[in-house]
């Protein structure tokens, strides 16, 4: 079983970082593939980054290319985002997700993170 706890929010001005961690405490997290997921009040989940258990592949949502990198480090069972050049409409509720991509999609989202929250102020 996978156990997700995000750190690494907090608040910033726009054009600032931050680095979020995704660690799975139960060591299991290598056999799946990992994604960064993020939501505001009153709307849907949706999609931000992906990256295959290998770590060969990654995928992006639309907005956050160029600024954003998802990565992952099996040996210590973390995935991270690199958030640069961030912008107040970055602002959400940042979770983990681990499951099964086919293709740039998710077939399956099996575990969740609790949430980071993530201010960027103007």
């Amino acid at each position: 079983q996978v156990q997700l706890v995000e750190s690494g929010g907090g608040s910033v001005q726009t054009g600032g970082s931050l680095r979020l961690s995704c660690v799975d405490s139960k060591r299991t997290f290598r056999r799946y593939d990992m994604g960064w997921f993020r939501q505001v009040p009153g709307k849907e989940r949706e999609f931000v980054a992906a990256i295959r258990w290998s770590g060969g592949s990654t995928y992006y949502t639309e907005p956050v290319k160029g600024r954003f990198t998802i990565s992952r480090d099996n040996a210590r069972n973390t995935v991270y985002l690199q958030m640069n050049s961030l912008k107040p409409e970055d602002t959400a509720v940042y979770y983990c997700a681990a499951g099964g991509l086919s293709g740039s999609s998710f077939e399956s989202l099996e575990y969740w993170g609790q949430g980071t929250q993530v201010t960027v102020s103007s």
